[in-house]
């Protein structure tokens, strides 16, 4: 808590602070029974990514290997599917791609290049609509190495430009540059123009403004305002292209005391607080660039509409196993205000989600 006033101190000096209350009034929703449609009887694994296409077609991410064995964290734990806009298979990309290994998150730009985000890979790779890969940022470690050697120093190793430590999202400026959020170990946002050419990156480990403490989602707003998802410190962080910071927000609503975490314990006292309103996932959708949606950690896992300033519009869903309830929402995509599609590592699911 005094990290976090002091943060707030921080943030008063450089600006004005928004309330964000601590009620969200329920949002109508309908989550649809058995999308999408795999084929064969095949299942998803752990599904951390979704997005959409300019088609409204659906690439799910999934830690699957029903073609090789081996661990999960290993070698083939990732593939990126496509299904059209009503859940039927389209096809696979990727199959057996060397850079699948964890996948963490799967985005298309405008353009419609998909682009698949490898944590245990640390790598980012784009396709273009005929599956083929036409980009590649990071490499992945060589088999003689330890793939954990350089997560365990504290404090870790300075980042370097073009390479990543467990990379997690990627968003795209109205000029086309490039921003990864990179994440689990480099805390920082690398920039690179529309070619790949390396460009800044911004950030360090910590809990003060511009400082980050896990960068797990980032978004791009019409107005170019760049987004991140700062989710062990329980806040959206907002800055300039040029990594300028803005502003901050923060979801502090309780949730359902009737509802359970769906793995380990369910959390109380600090760690709760450090749950509540922690950004697993950001969206804002085309058709309304005004509002944001943040998908919340696992527990308690809501989801949230806000304006872009923070202030809360209304939420929808809770912890639980269950249809139309969520295990965190760790992959959003928003193709427009009232169509969402749900990403779950623990439930192995996309949901497609209707609002009223």
């Amino acid at each position: 808590m005094k990290k976090y006033l002091l943060a707030l101190a921080a943030l008063l000096m450089a600006g004005p602070a928004f309330a964000q209350g601590t009620t969200a009034m329920p949002i109508p929703f309908t989550s649809t029974p058995n999308f999408p449609d795999l084929p064969n009887g095949q299942n998803l694994g752990e599904t951390p990514g979704v997005a959409t296409d300019s088609k409204g077609n659906v690439y799910v991410a999934s830690r699957s290997t029903p073609f090789v064995a081996g661990p999960a964290f290993g070698a083939a734990a990732g593939q990126l599917f496509e299904f059209d806009k009503n859940g039927k298979f389209i096809r696979e990309l990727g199959k057996g791609l060397y850079g699948f290994s964890e996948i963490h998150s799967v985005r298309v730009d405008k353009y419609d290049n998909i682009w698949a985000i490898d944590k245990g890979s640390d790598m980012v790779i784009e396709f273009n609509q005929a599956g083929r890969v036409v980009k590649v940022f990071g490499r992945k470690k060589e088999a003689e190495e330890d793939p954990h050697a350089w997560a365990n120093l504290n404090p870790p190793l300075p980042p370097m430009e073009s390479s990543f430590r467990a990379p997690t999202d990627i968003a795209w400026d109205s000029k086309d540059n490039i921003y990864i959020s990179d994440g689990y170990t480099n805390s920082r946002v690398a920039k690179f123009d529309k070619d790949g050419n390396f460009l800044k990156m911004w950030g360090t480990p910590g809990d003060k403004p511009g400082q980050f403490n896990l960068p797990h989602a980032i978004v791009i707003d019409k107005d170019d305002n760049v987004y991140v998802g700062d989710r062990t410190n329980h806040r959206v962080q907002v800055f300039d292209t040029e990594g300028n910071f803005k502003r901050l927000f923060s979801v502090d609503v309780p949730p359902d005391p009737t509802t359970k975490a769906v793995n380990g314990n369910t959390p109380t006292g600090a760690l709760l607080k450090q749950w509540i309103g922690a950004p697993n996932s950001l969206c804002i959708p085309p058709d309304n660039p005004n509002v944001i949606f943040l998908g919340e950690s696992t527990y308690p896992g809501r989801i949230f509409k806000l304006k872009l300033d923070g202030t809360i519009i209304g939420t929808f869903g809770k912890s639980g196993r269950v249809l139309g309830t969520f295990s965190g929402a760790h992959g959003l995509a928003c193709p427009s205000e009232h169509l969402l599609y749900v990403a779950e590592t623990s439930n192995w699911r996309v949901q497609q989600i209707r609002l009223k």
